[in-house]
């Protein structure tokens, strides 16, 4: 049995993995995402987190999207995701998710927010981050 094919394709996979770009933050004080203080959460366990963003440049979709977590715990639920405008002016963001009634409640949260782009390189969209902020805020009942 040859080795010859494996050791080709042990090669290539490396040199695809090279030549693949860095998904990195863009570190542009012209790009950013904020998360407001306060978010709520209904009694079915809705939940909706708001903020601001802004961004430029993009060549494919871009989202706002949203987790939460509360406690101590490294569970965290995605909320939402809203379609971003990159244009230069800052735009209100409102993500809307549920989670179990009995894994999130009103008082201490942790969000964090992604604006992130899904931008083509050559059959596969990788993904580029405009910005990301983490922040506590509060979740009300309502």
């Amino acid at each position: 049995m040859s080795l010859r094919p494996a050791l080709s394709a042990a090669v290539g996979a490396a040199l695809l993995l090279l030549a693949a770009p860095t998904v990195t933050a863009t570190a542009d004080p012209s790009e950013s995402v904020t998360v407001d203080q306060v978010g709520s959460i209904a009694s079915d366990g809705t939940v909706t987190l708001s903020g601001t963003y802004r961004c430029l440049g993009n060549t494919g979709p871009v989202f706002v999207s949203s987790s939460v977590g509360q406690g101590s715990g490294k569970v965290r639920h995605g909320i939402g995701g809203t379609r971003a405008v990159c244009d230069g002016a800052e735009h209100a963001w409102k993500n809307t998710g549920k989670a179990s009634p009995a894994d999130l409640e009103p008082g201490a949260a942790h969000v964090e927010a992604t604006l992130m782009e899904l931008r083509p390189q050559g059959s596969l969209p990788l993904p580029r981050f405009h910005a990301a902020q983490e922040r506590d805020i509060t979740l009300t009942a309502g």
